[in-house]
């Protein structure tokens, strides 16, 4: 069966409905036309260079991504920018770009990290996005373990994963979002959390939150919290187009390459 663009930017929109997303968010088609086929599709955290080769190499037709090429306003495309460039390559080789951003936050982030670790998810962290989860640990552990367990499961990038907290405290109720998630420090104290698990702690909301008595902290980078969702995804878009040849980019598409630890 020859699936199209259209058919499957339908699906993807049932699966992660876009009036789900926040209301600064771009999420949806890119580039691509409605009636061109596809046959195999990629899965990745960034649209960016280096995903971009890797879909037109492996043969993809379309590349859905997490992350939206274009957050914020731009008045060119040009191939003479860095985002340019890659969006005239995909154009040219007729690869459609899609993104699911928040509105797959809402529905499958948070479960993508909770499956790691064997966490329940009970309602959202946040209740007015319906962004990131709480919930108990199927079997509560000491902090250490958890963030062992985390580190196992999340791709390895040279950044690492950072905590904070007695290593021994038993981690029983667990706070998630993933992504840049300093914003729910209080809302992860507020849940009854042992422990919160993000991406992106800046260092005063950090020392504050934890000087002030609050969980524990388990901190990725944004690219590691995020890409277990693309399994998730996977496979929710396989249930609908099960036909589609797919896989998932393993490229590491984080901002930080160099760890230097004394």
């Amino acid at each position: 069966m020859t699936y199209t663009v259209e058919s499957v930017c339908a699906i993807l929109d049932k699966l992660f409905p876009p009036s789900l997303a926040e209301p600064w968010d771009r999420v949806g088609l890119i580039a691509g036309a409605p009636e061109d086929p596809v046959h195999k599709v990629a899965f990745a955290v960034d649209p960016c260079e280096t995903t971009v080769n890797e879909a037109l190499e492996r043969g993809a037709d379309m590349l859905i991504t997490h992350h939206p090429l274009y957050l914020r306003g731009t008045s060119t495309v040009a191939a003479t920018t860095p985002k340019g460039s890659w969006v005239t390559r995909a154009i040219r080789a007729q690869l459609a770009l899609f993104s699911a951003h928040t509105n797959a936050d809402v529905l499958a982030s948070t479960k993508a990290l909770a499956d790691i670790v064997g966490m329940d998810v009970e309602r959202p962290l946040d209740e007015e996005s319906g962004i990131g989860g709480v919930g108990t640990l199927r079997e509560p552990m000491p902090l250490k373990a958890l963030v062992e367990i985390f580190a196992d499961g999340l791709p390895k990038v040279p950044a690492g994963l950072l905590a904070s907290g007695n290593p021994d405290q038993l981690i029983t109720r667990l706070a998630i979002s993933s992504g840049s998630g300093d914003s729910f420090l209080a809302s992860a104290n507020a849940s009854g959390a042992d422990a919160y698990f993000t991406a992106d702690l800046r260092h005063h909301p950090a020392t504050d939150h934890i000087w002030g008595g609050g969980c524990a902290l388990i901190c990725a980078t944004h690219f590691a919290s995020e890409w277990p969702l693309l399994k998730v995804m996977e496979e929710r878009l396989l249930g609908e187009l099960p036909e589609l040849d797919t896989y998932i980019s393993t490229l590491s598409t984080d901002a930080w390459n160099i760890a230097v630890r004394g």
